[in-house]
């Protein structure tokens, strides 16, 4: 019931910044879809004319679509490693642990109100890229906001373990840059070309927490969710029935217990040493 109260009071508080503040929204969303238009025309022409090579160069536009996909990624867990050094630094960490509620919920109702409006809007400028680069990119808006939502809670999960990090060794940023820069890494390197590797390999890799959304992702926007039969004719096949999708389900109720244990344990950890609110 708490989480509730909490996840209410923070999406009033989010629609009244976005309504206040209304021409900042309007015009970031602009901005970020000027720039992720020319991220995407930019690599997957190299400076070529993109008018006359549209549908053109899959791989370029998978290394594109990684790009957009680790900024997500690099965003989500972010969101925990600066949050709460932010809140810590301005005092507000330790209202937060006294607050009956606790830390954990607070969070989780953040973000999960954040992942609302994160989804929604990268849905949005993936939709308008695909239109934009009409042949190239097939936006599925329905499989794509299910995908991008899983990909938010499984990252969430990833986020509060390495945000767990923060409460007890304070200053984790570079620490937390080497993290997030992997993640984005993988995310523009994840295809299902890793079902070649060998045993252990593909185990590792599909355990870490963006690479079955990445694959996912590219699969619906890139190939338009086909693949080639026995004929080798390409047929329709849902993301839904995809190896990585049940992977991604996996992931993203292992990651989210996993990380919300780990929390609450470094949490405890640092109240007991008394420097939860101590940057």
């Amino acid at each position: 019931m708490g989480f509730f109260l909490v996840m209410k009071a923070e999406m009033a508080r989010t629609f009244i910044i976005m309504r206040r503040y209304w021409f900042r929204t309007i015009t970031g969303m602009i901005i970020g879809y000027s720039m992720l238009l020319m991220l995407v025309l930019g690599v997957m022409y190299k400076g070529q004319d993109a008018v006359s090579k549209f549908g053109a160069g899959q791989d370029a536009t998978n290394w594109a679509l990684g790009f957009i996909i680790g900024m997500f990624a690099f965003g989500v867990v972010g969101m925990f490693t600066q949050g709460l050094q932010e809140l810590a630094q301005s005092g507000q960490l330790e209202q937060l642990c006294m607050s009956p509620h606790g830390l954990v919920t607070n969070f989780m109702a953040r973000s999960v109100v954040s992942s609302v409006s994160s989804v929604l809007t990268s849905a949005l400028m993936i939709w308008l890229i695909s239109k934009s680069v009409a042949g190239t990119l097939h936006a599925d808006f329905a499989p794509t906001v299910i995908l991008l939502g899983l990909t938010y809670f499984n990252l969430i999960g990833f986020g509060f373990m390495v945000g767990g990090l923060v409460l007890v060794f304070k200053q984790t940023g570079q620490v937390a840059v080497l993290i997030r820069m992997g993640l984005f890494g993988l995310a523009i390197l994840a295809t299902d070309k890793i079902n070649q590797l060998f045993t252990l390999a593909q185990l590792i890799l599909h355990a870490l927490p963006i690479t079955d959304a990445a694959i996912c992702l590219k699969y619906v926007l890139i190939q338009n969710q086909r693949m080639p039969d026995a004929t080798g004719q390409m047929i329709f096949a849902s993301v839904f029935n995809h190896p990585s999708f049940y992977w991604l389900l996996l992931n993203s109720i292992a990651w989210t217990i996993i990380g919300i244990f780990c929390f609450r344990v470094l949490e405890n950890y640092s109240r007991t040493k008394g420097t939860l609110g101590a940057y």
